[in-house]
């Protein structure tokens, strides 16, 4: 007998977003597998934030819908995503321990041995306030806090942007290696020679519209490049319309 395939995590159904007369999102007609790596690729303004943030339960659709888990955004859904949003949001009068330590109070599936691991091997001082840590080293702790959750569905919203090109291979293999195969990462970023080696999965989104849903693998092959260039070619073509 055949394996029934799995639900789909998270599924997306003719979603809308418009502010007034102006479309942000629209149609997004979209499911992501569970036990994947997606990268969600578009230039600014091209509507990524605002479908993370959608998923994330911030900012409600105008119309459609989308459901994680076979059920609809809300509660449940907070407690299966763990979202790293591309702005800090550390309480910078604790210290990593004290974050550490409220996350665990927080988050009933967050694993504190495994974030003050990972603060050891990205070379953070548990003791050190997050005030006079510099710009990469609190995107290091955010990651870090986001990564030890055992969740189903992480959200990276530019996870490599302020943090330095020798040190992004580690925190793509920290990545790789903390979460658990029936989860799922949906990665946001414009670094994408940098990610591109660790993606099942790629899609285009532009000017609020789906172009574009592969396989990272299939994609590379059908155009003989790296998914950089197909997105370079993508966008440049789209440009010059």
């Amino acid at each position: 007998m055949s394996k029934t395939q799995p639900s789909p995590l998270v599924v997306c159904r003719n979603l809308c977003k418009a502010y007034g007369t102006k479309t942000i999102l629209q149609d997004i007609n979209l499911e992501i597998p569970r036990g994947k790596i997606i990268g969600l690729l578009g230039r600014n303004g091209a509507g990524k934030s605002t479908l993370i943030k959608i998923l994330n339960d911030l900012i409600t659709p105008t119309n459609g819908e989308a459901t994680i888990d076979g059920g609809p955004i809300g509660i449940h859904s907070k407690q299966i995503i763990s979202y790293l949003p591309e702005r800090t949001y550390l309480d910078k009068t604790m210290t990593v321990a004290q974050t550490i330590k409220y996350f665990y109070e927080f988050y009933d599936n967050f694993d504190p041995a495994k974030a003050k691991r990972l603060v050891h091997e990205l070379n953070l001082d548990l003791n050190a306030k997050i005030s006079k840590m510099s710009k990469g080293m609190q995107e290091k702790l955010q990651l870090i806090l986001v990564m030890s959750r055992n969740a189903e569905l992480y959200i990276l919203d530019e996870p490599l942007g302020g943090i330095d090109p020798a040190t992004r291979d580690y925190i793509l293999d920290t990545i790789l290696s903390n979460f658990n195969d029936n989860a799922s990462i949906l990665i946001s970023t414009h670094l994408i020679a940098d990610i591109e080696r660790i993606l099942d999965e790629v899609i285009f989104i532009d000017q609020g519209k789906i172009i574009l849903i592969d396989n990272a693998d299939n994609l590379r092959a059908k155009h003989h490049t790296s998914i950089d260039e197909v997105f370079r070619q993508t966008f440049k073509a789209n440009v010059n319309r």
